[in-house]
């Protein structure tokens, strides 16, 4: 597939993927969706009568308990069924995934040994290493203070008076502890293999570091490593490209699914959040363009349009870990000097998730309005903070932010059943915040490849 067509096809599937997802929802998933509102209409009112109960003993309470068993096992029946209508378009979006997952990990690794290997000594990846932090943390902190202001300056959840949840009502997704303990888990791993398996890339990182600099520790015999690590490198590249012909299969598939199981309604319920939530994003992509400019200069706008495929990736499939290997290979044609790529870019996927940060506060701060629970500017900023620390290492996939936001929340005794209020739509604002992940990290590359005198000419890399 020719490089610079893939953006269009991919947006030609975005738009046929909503016109299918619409029409099957209207011909085959609404009557599952309007079993299980009713089903759900039926658990609260139960819950209800549970609630007024004031002896747990008794007949009723029992036969109460016994009803809502059974209301619940209905519900999940139904909404078995209806992810079996949704499977033959789900699979699209699935195995394209797991085709990228399959590059992802040995790119990572390969790559990042490279590039230590070329840098060179230790000075130098201190001094690169010192600049891309500066660069991450800069990027965070405004991520996270633009959604905590706009939140307060929208106030979306403000409107909605929502009654604090019962005691027996739980968070549907499990929580993060909040701990140094479980930092330091998604840093260091007791097997290598382990973490190749389950893509953790930052735990990758860590083992490619250690690797790489002892592989240029050890002279003659490291240079053969390191060359058979870059012909690996450029393989995994080159299947990159195959894969990527995919692309607009899977965002098909992604979309469809997406608009069949939620119905267009969903966008008009909760209208206003996405609408402020996306032009938030929208700011947040004119602070990290011009940013770039102040570095970059005209050429940030070449860059912006040469990422615009891997982007709508992102953007389609909830994730930008898919967009990671076109970003790679877009990086390198732009200039940057794949040292600088090979290093600072693994790096950003656990470190710079601008979009994801920026959704925690507004989200987190969303749900404390709609049960209506003030926090001071002081206690905001304390959040802030712990996400900023706690999300560091989380996975560049679809609702990871919403794992960290669980466990933010109990921290300011917010419930945390109030992720809930967001299940439904976050799969459209994942797309958002996963679409900005890559302009950031992108970005991040491409700023220190100036800054570090590394940002050469366009070229042609090998999967055009």
């Amino acid at each position: 597939m020719v490089k610079n067509k893939l953006a269009l096809y991919i947006f030609i599937a975005l738009i046929a993927g909503i016109i299918a997802g619409y029409v099957y929802n209207v011909t085959v998933i609404e009557q599952y969706n309007n079993k299980m509102a009713a089903t759900e209409t039926s658990i609260t009112a139960l819950d209800n009568r549970i609630v007024e109960l004031k002896d747990t003993t008794t007949a009723e309470y029992k036969t109460l308990k016994t009803l809502r068993v059974a209301q619940v096992k209905v519900r999940k029946d139904i909404d078995a069924t209806r992810e079996s209508k949704l499977k033959p378009f789900t699979l699209l979006n699935k195995y394209f995934l797991w085709l990228i997952k399959m590059i992802v990990a040995p790119l990572v690794f390969t790559t990042l040994v490279v590039g230590l290997a070329k840098v060179g000594s230790g000075g130098a990846v201190g001094r690169i290493g010192v600049k891309t932090m500066l660069w991450f943390i800069s990027a965070t902190l405004v991520s996270l203070l633009l959604g905590m202001l706009l939140v307060n300056f929208y106030q979306p959840g403000a409107h909605m008076h929502i009654p604090l949840p019962d005691s027996h009502s739980a968070s549907v997704v499990q929580k993060s502890a909040l701990s140094v303990e479980t930092f330091l888990d998604h840093v260091f791993t007791e097997s290598f293999f382990q973490s190749m398996v389950s893509n953790s890339i930052l735990q990758i990182v860590v083992f490619a570091l250690f690797f790489g600099v002892a592989t240029a520790a050890i002279g003659e015999q490291g240079k053969v490593v390191i060359k058979a690590m870059d012909a690996f490198a450029h393989v995994i590249m080159k299947m990159t490209g195959y894969v990527m012909n995919l692309a607009p299969l899977a965002v098909f598939g992604s979309i469809t699914a997406i608009v069949a199981k939620q119905g267009l309604g969903i966008l008009t319920v909760y209208a206003a959040f996405i609408s402020e939530f996306y032009s938030g994003l929208i700011i947040l992509w004119l602070v990290i363009i011009t940013a770039g400019f102040i570095v970059l200069k005209r050429r940030v706008f070449t860059l912006v349009n040469n990422i615009k495929d891997a982007i709508l990736i992102a953007f389609s499939t909830s994730t930008s870990e898919a967009a990671y290997p076109r970003v790679l290979i877009e990086l390198e044609k732009f200039g940057c000097k794949d040292k600088i790529v090979s290093f600072v870019l693994p790096l950003g996927y656990s470190f710079n998730l601008d979009g994801s940060m920026m959704y925690m506060t507004f989200a987190s701060l969303f749900i404390a309005q709609a049960y209506n629970i003030p926090l001071s500017f002081g206690q905001q900023l304390t959040m802030l903070l712990i996400l900023m620390l706690t999300s560091k290492g989380i996975a560049g996939v679809p609702r990871a932010s919403l794992v960290v936001i669980a466990g933010t929340l109990s921290t300011f005794n917010i419930p945390e059943a109030g992720i809930a209020l967001l299940l439904g739509i976050d799969p459209l604002l994942d797309m958002g915040r996963s679409a900005t992940n890559v302009l950031g990290n992108a970005m991040a590359t491409a700023v220190v490849s100036k800054w570090e005198g590394e940002l050469g000419p366009m070229t042609e890399g090998l999967n055009d």
